[in-house]
């Protein structure tokens, strides 16, 4: 858990949504962590986790990895160990994009989707996804420190996009 003097150190995102109807094509929605450097805190990500992948450091896991929204409690979940990050990294902005059918979605029509993030047991934020019910992808969440090796703090994101992934994640990190 963390501290004042530490700041953040270890957070859990969870991603959830319902299956989509039967004979509809599934609903795949995925967490993306986007890490940028002292050098470029707001410009090209030094690198990102999706995909059922881990950072290169081991320090930003995602653990499930979810294509259609089936199971209970949280389809996709995300953990970052903030504490263990490289003293270079100042930012790491998070967010929520989705796989696209040919037939195209939004956030609004994707049934009980909702992101949480948490630190230990304690809720940071959770959202639903209704203010961004018209987008495809949104960035929730920004994990920052002021100088390199200092204390991480949380600031609380809702930002929409309607764009595809890789355009995404090539410009989330250009919100603040």
């Amino acid at each position: 858990m963390s501290n004042i003097r530490k700041g953040l150190e270890k957070v859990e995102v969870g991603l959830r949504w319902d299956p989509s109807p039967l004979g509809a094509s599934p609903h795949d929605l995925d967490i993306v962590a986007a890490t940028y450097t002292s050098e470029d805190p707001y410009g090209r990500p030094d690198y990102l986790v999706h995909f059922d992948s881990r950072s290169p450091d081991g320090t930003i896991t995602l653990s499930r990895d979810s294509r259609t929204g089936q199971g209970f409690g949280y389809d996709e979940v995300m953990v970052l160990e903030l504490e263990r990050l490289a003293e270079r990294y100042v930012r790491v902005v998070v967010g929520v994009a989705i796989q696209q059918p040919p037939e195209g979605r939004v956030f609004g029509d994707i049934a009980n989707a909702s992101v949480r993030i948490r630190e230990g047991y304690t809720d940071l934020t959770e959202h639903d996804f209704a203010e961004v019910a018209g987008s495809t992808a949104c960035v929730v969440a920004e994990f920052a420190r002021d100088q390199p090796g200092g204390p991480w703090t949380f600031r609380e994101l809702l930002h929409g996009f309607d764009t595809d992934l890789a355009s995404f994640t090539s410009t989330m990190g250009g919100v603040r």
